[in-house]
């Protein structure tokens, strides 16, 4: 159930992200959400580590 919310969390802040990305400039919510996303996709990785080993 944990992998399940942390999947979800990661497709909701890519989902962001990809719609943050038409703005041409780079802001300061913009950069919040790609650091956001980073780490929820570090997080997933590594219980993706955990799991498989």
């Amino acid at each position: 159930m944990n992998i399940y919310k942390t999947m979800l969390a990661a497709l909701f802040v890519g989902g962001l992200t990809i719609t943050l990305s038409a703005c041409e400039q780079q802001g300061p919510l913009e950069e919040a959400g790609e650091e956001i996303d980073d780490s929820v996709e570090d997080t997933g990785d590594a219980i993706e580590d955990k799991t498989d080993g």
